[in-house]
């Protein structure tokens, strides 16, 4: 094997190409076509192409990109003088360890559902960029999360396909004689056994933990089937593996973490099991829990008591009561930890209770999830003052070069010494903007836009297949009226592809249809809305706002000019926020935690329209994007409906629209470039995870945090 073809190989196995641009480069022009095939999957694409074409390519015209990549690459991976050696060199010498139950760190593999995932995958590739000794813990999900086809009434099709390990960049984790590393966990009254899979995320590693193996009983292996599959019993099951499983396997693997750090509370079984090598040691069970509680933090995401995982009484004793004699616990001691009554065990069991209590710090995702959670667990320690709530905030932010186009960051670059520039501080980001004129920063939005519309085209065609496939024999697809669209670059393009929870309020721009209408058929100034989205497998409520939208869609009026595309994923995601002109984020405030999809518009010069919830409400200004509302609340949640859906109306028809119509003598929306400038100014700078990361080290990671 060559060296060229050696140094292809190697770079497939690393998600750092996943952030590189000549690198994603490199594997697509070994075949365009494969490439979206495979789902952007080089580990596949490489299956699919001849050792004889690789060898004569390498040799040629790919020798001289696959050098500079390699060079890159190896630069980035053994270098020494990171931000992390600088400012935490502790946690150089010693892993942070980041639990979370989904990851998305790239589109081909399927393990991840929506936002929590997104951003458990941006969190590890800054602590990957900053130097930081990183350690991820999941699941493999076999089957992943679900492919979503729509049928001709627009109902959702989930289907599963099976990830296969072989087409993917992970690796079999083994002991040093070469044998499967197997890891064991006490369910019930039966062992259960776990394999582990290792997958490279930069300089960072990812570990998924995986039961489908021989030594298992059959309904044991099918724990890592879906991302959140299943009923209660397999939630409480997926949870222990990835908590408690995921410690075991740090001890086998002999690495002792300087933290460990649970993002949400899937993961907070695994005190339990440091609670257990605690009081192995020596200590008592008092003892023990301040030992733990020094080494944990916790990051909650869900504003909302319903959305916490809970399981009964009668649940955990069935499934712990084994596993707690044997590690030298009383069941009662370890119910009390997740009742949010200590003195009182017979109710529910709280996941989040349970993280608190455990650990020496947590967080919520934003400014105002941080009010919301301080109130909503003031109870836990017996104070009525939410301030005095141990629960601070950090926001989330995004990736910047994950979510970056090829083509937005050869313009970047073109203009800066180099994206580091254009985020490092406002007024770098200013310094940047004042080089590029209104002209080129249009011809940008244009470029972006068109390359939108065109991929939607292609998209829809697929889309018009699957409806056909999934369409019952009594009533056929109309393909009229299922895939055409008249979409235009010209026309003011809205977005909206989130996660079809109800709280989300999809349909919300649907209120009022005879002045939707009058909004998108405006004789001289009409408007475009691409939707995309997943409703769990289980929420029928969800599924009914994807078929409200897609019949909106299907009527005459908005026929061509309201889409939905099917299977909305990772990188259908980094097509729609680099294309739309308006990123609309309408939910029920404050039930949006955070939110990170709208600040991943903003580098391609995107601007947003969003309920003054999560981030936006720290990040808008009134010059870089739009509010609906102020912030208002209504007890009653059909008032709140139509209050919200009237200050959309108003802000698209008096502020938004006419903003993007309005030119000057040179055809350019001045106010609207403008808008632009201000949004990419205030808010990449900010809402990136490097500084979310650099928060969490010196805040919390670090034992003596700094400011």
């Amino acid at each position: 094997m060559s060296k060229s073809i050696s140094a292809v190989k190697k770079l497939s196995r690393n998600l750092w190409w996943s952030w590189d641009t000549e690198a994603k480069s490199l594997f697509k022009n070994l075949s365009p076509l494969l490439w979206e095939r495979v789902n952007h999957n080089p580990v596949e694409l490489l299956r699919h192409i001849s050792a004889d074409e690789l060898e004569a390519r390498c040799a040629c015209e790919l020798s001289s990109t696959i050098d500079d990549v390699t060079k890159r690459f190896e630069d980035y991976m053994t270098e020494k003088n990171t931000w992390a050696a600088e400012h935490a060199p502790q946690l150089v010498s010693s892993p942070v360890a980041y639990f979370s139950a989904e990851f998305g760190v790239h589109e081909s593999l399927r393990i991840y559902s929506g936002g929590l995932g997104i951003l458990s995958g941006d969190h590890i590739k800054s602590a990957s960029d900053l130097g930081l000794n990183f350690i991820g813990i999941s699941l493999f999900y076999k089957e992943g999360y679900f492919r979503q086809y729509l049928n001709h009434d627009g109902w959702q099709i989930e289907d599963y396909p099976l990830q296969y390990p072989e087409s993917l960049p992970i690796e079999k984790v083994t002991t040093a004689d070469g044998k499967d590393l197997i890891i064991e966990v006490i369910i019930a009254q039966s062992t259960v056994f776990a394999q582990a899979w290792s997958l490279k995320v930069g300089r960072a590693t990812l570990y998924l933990l995986d039961t489908n193996i021989p030594s298992n009983e059959m309904h044991y292996r099918d724990i890592c089937s879906r991302v959140y599959g299943g009923d209660q019993n397999m939630r409480i099951n997926q949870e222990i593996l990835l908590g408690i499983g995921g410690i075991k396997l740090l001890k086998e693997l002999k690495i002792e973490p300087a933290v460990y750090h649970m993002n949400e509370g899937h993961s907070a079984f695994l005190t339990l099991e440091l609670l257990a090598d605690e009081i192995a040691r020596g200590n008592t069970f008092d003892e023990a829990k301040a030992k733990v509680k020094e080494q944990c933090v916790f990051t909650t995401h869900t504003p909302v008591p319903a959305g916490h995982d809970r399981f009964s009484r009668d649940m955990m004793q069935y499934t712990f009561s084994k596993y707690v004699a044997l590690c030298g616990m009383e069941m009662e001691e370890v119910l009390r930890l997740g009742a949010e009554n200590p003195a009182d065990t017979s109710g529910l069991f709280t996941m989040t209770v349970l993280a608190l209590r455990l650990s020496r710090c947590a967080n919520g995702v934003s400014k105002l999830h941080g009010e919301v959670s301080r109130e909503m667990w003031k109870h836990l320690y017996s104070t009525g003052d939410p301030k005095e709530v141990p629960i601070g905030h950090i926001t989330n932010g995004i990736h910047t070069k994950s979510w970056s186009s090829g083509f937005t960051e050869r313009f970047w670059k073109h203009h800066a010494k180099s994206l580091d520039e254009l985020f490092a501080s406002r007024e770098s980001a200013e310094a940047v903007l004042a080089r590029i004129s209104d002209e080129e920063l249009w011809c940008l939005r244009y470029q972006l836009k068109r390359n939108l519309m065109d991929y939607i085209s292609r998209y829809l065609s697929n889309q018009l297949y699957h409806q056909h496939q999934y369409t019952t024999p009594y009533k056929p697809a109309d393909s009229s009226r299922s895939a055409k669209s008249a979409l235009s670059p010209d026309v003011l393009t809205i977005g909206f592809a989130r996660r079809f929870a109800t709280y989300k309020r999809a349909p919300l721009i649907f209120q009022d249809l005879d002045r939707l209408n009058a909004i998108v058929n405006h004789p001289n100034m009409p408007v475009q809305i691409v939707f995309a989205g997943k409703a769990h497998p289980h929420d029928d409520a969800g599924k009914e706002y994807i078929r409200q939208i897609v019949e909106h869609s299907h009527r005459p009026q908005f026929l061509g000019k309201v889409v939905f595309l099917e299977n909305y994923n990772i990188g259908v995601a980094k097509r729609l926020v680099s294309g739309v002109d308006v990123w609309l984020n309408n939910p029920v405030r404050p039930m949006e935690a955070s939110g990170t999809s709208g600040q991943k518009t903003v580098l391609h010069g995107g601007l947003n329209l969003s309920i003054m919830d999560g981030w936006w409400c720290e990040a808008y200004n009134g010059t870089n994007g739009w509010s609906i509302g102020s912030g208002e609340e209504y007890d009653n949640y059909e008032e709140q409906y139509r209050f919200d859906a009237n200050k959309l109306y108003e802000v698209l028809e008096n502020q938004i629209i006419p903003t993007f119509y309005e030119r000057n003598e040179n055809n350019l929306p001045v106010r609207w470039l403008k808008s632009i400038r201000s949004a990419i100014a205030t808010i990449a700078p900010v809402y990136n995870t490097d500084r979310m990361v650099k928060e969490y080290t010196m805040r919390y990671y670090l034992k003596e945090p700094r400011p």
